[in-house]
Order: C-alpha cells, then structure tokens, then sequence
C-alpha cells in the first residue's frame, strides 16, 4: 500500500504545485496567490469620523422629582470605558444633559445596548429598578417609564 501512495504524485500528468491537478509538479503553470478571506484592502481617502448621537429621555421621573437628570450624567460619565478603562472618554465620546434628556455622542465602536445597561445599572443603584424600566421608543434613543401598575389592579 506505501508503494502505491509512494507512486501517486508521479502519476499526475502536472508533478508539482499545478492548478491544473492541485498536486505537487514541475509544470510552469503559474499558480496565483490566494486572497485571504475577511481582508479588505484599507481607502486611501479617510472621510470624516461616523458619530453616533443617543438620547436617555427621563421626562416622566424627572418631572416626579424620582430622577435628577445631571447625577445620571455625572454616573454615565464615570463609568462609560473606552477601550476597556473607564473615565477615558477623552473626545470619542460627549455626555451632555439638556433639562430632562441626556444626550451621548460617540465614535463608531459604541453600543446603544451599553447605554441602556448602565441606566439599570444607575436605576439598581437608587433602588428604582422595581418601579422604572427602560424602553427604546426609536433607533436613536431610551426612555425611562414607569411599570403599568394599574392594569393588574383592573384584572383582579
């Protein structure tokens, strides 16, 4: 059996490296170098930078005096990480507050998702977890609302 695996490189009519046969041969078929798969090649051209803009509405609590809209930017800007270290937002990402909405801009690698983890995180934090949730009324933007308590008391 070795003796025939031993033969079969010979019987190939291109011995070498060949596209034509895909074995090893001496042919002058050139074979072209393979492109690497997930590798594009980088634009000459860099455009401007994409910034994302995200919005936190905390209208309803805000106007219960349940929230203070600047401790919640004061805790998003501590605890937002870039590149894995918090408090190293530099010029990637802005938080800013205007009355009772909190606005996030950011550079591309920035998740919505991120922002909404940490507003339950800040809402764990003041023990308003039981009470608030954080909806997504539109691509851009959350809203803290309160839980339809009302519509348990109706069933009952």
């Amino acid at each position: 059996a070795q003796a025939i695996l031993a033969q079969a490189p010979s019987l190939s009519p291109h011995p070498g490296s060949c596209r034509k046969c895909a074995l090893a041969c001496a042919c002058d078929t050139p074979v072209p170098a393979m492109a690497i798969k997930g590798i594009k090649k980088k634009a000459a051209v860099k455009g401007k930078k994409q910034l994302l803009k995200f919005t936190i509405d905390l209208q309803q609590p805000a106007d219960d005096n349940i929230i203070e809209p600047k401790d919640l930017e004061k805790f998003l800007n501590s605890r937002i990480k870039v590149e894995g270290k918090t408090g190293n937002l530099g010029e990637r990402v802005v938080v800013t507050r205007d009355k009772s909405k909190i606005h996030v801009s950011a550079e591309v690698p920035f998740s919505k998702r991120y922002l909404k983890y940490l507003s339950k995180k800040y809402l764990k934090m003041q023990q308003l977890r039981d009470f608030l949730r954080v909806v997504a009324p539109n691509k851009t933007s959350y809203e803290l609302r309160y839980f339809n308590i009302n519509e348990d008391n109706e069933e009952e």
